[in-house]
Order: structure tokens, then C-alpha cells, then sequence
């Protein structure tokens, strides 16, 4: 086993035999990262394992923890990045805002701004708010 390993990988027969099911289909390393660190096995250190994988070695150690700690499956599922929050201006609001932006100049003005732009979105019933920074960012990525 590994000197540097914090968290022992102990895998069962059943779990290295779905382990090695899934490298027949390989979608990601983990399954490959956590056969190399079983104690059992291998029992490969961190740092050998992110550098045969191309991988930090803080990585690897995450990916321990979550097999020993919420089991198996939930470490080979990528988990959903937390703390954010959904898009205010999905695809079909993009194209409502960018279609605004080409069409045709507001009356008595001589281009969109981001405010104007904004609360055009909100009085079109596109979404019910949005604020001028969305409208910008949004029309920067696009540009």
C-alpha cells in the first residue's frame, strides 16, 4: 500500500469484478484510479497513481475518500458542482436578446444599452428579471 494514503481503498471481489466490468467501457479513469489503490491489489501511493493518470495527486486522495466514505458507486459518478445557481437567460433567452440586439434601434436612442436591454427582456415577458450584468455577460460570450 501507498505511504502517502490517508484513506485506505479496501474493494470486495464483487466491487473489482464491476470495476473491471467497466474498464471493457471505459468512460473515465476513477475505475482504473481505484483499482490501482487498493489495498488489496496494487495498493498503489497517490502520487504514483496521478502521475501514471495525469492527474493531481489532491485528486486521487478525493476519490478515495468518496469510495471509503459515500461507497463506490457515488465515486465513480461525476457529482454536481455545488453552489450554483441556474442560468437566467437560457437558449431560447439568448436568442430573444440577440435577435433585440440586431433588430431595430429603440425610439429616440441611438443604440441598446445594457439597462435598456434588460428591461426589454423583463416587459417581453422573457423572464421576470434580469439584471443589466447578466445582459452584458451574456452578449460578451456571444461576441
Amino acid at each position: 500500500m501507498g505511504t502517502d494514503a490517508k484513506v485506505v481503498v479496501r474493494l470486495t471481489v464483487a466491487e473489482r469484478f464491476q470495476l473491471e466490468g467497466v474498464i471493457s467501457h471505459p468512460k473515465s479513469g476513477k475505475d482504473r484510479m481505484l483499482l490501482k489503490a487498493d489495498a488489496d491489489g496494487p495498493g498503489w501511493p497517490d502520487s504514483q497513481i496521478a502521475t501514471e493518470f495525469n492527474v493531481s495527486p489532491l485528486t486521487v486522495s478525493r476519490l478515495r475518500q468518496r469510495c471509503v466514505w459515500e461507497g463506490l458507486d457515488v465515486a465513480l459518478v461525476r457529482s454536481k458542482p455545488s453552489g450554483t445557481k441556474p442560468r437566467k437567460l437560457d437558449g431560447a433567452a439568448e436568442a430573444r436578446l440577440i435577435a433585440l440586439v440586431c433588430g431595430p434601434k429603440p425610439e429616440g436612442r441611438g443604440c441598446w444599452t445594457m439597462q435598456l436591454l434588460a428591461d426589454k427582456l423583463v416587459e417581453l415577458k422573457v423572464v421576470d428579471t434580469v439584471c443589466d450584468e447578466t445582459v452584458r455577460l451574456t452578449l460578451k460570450k456571444r461576441t
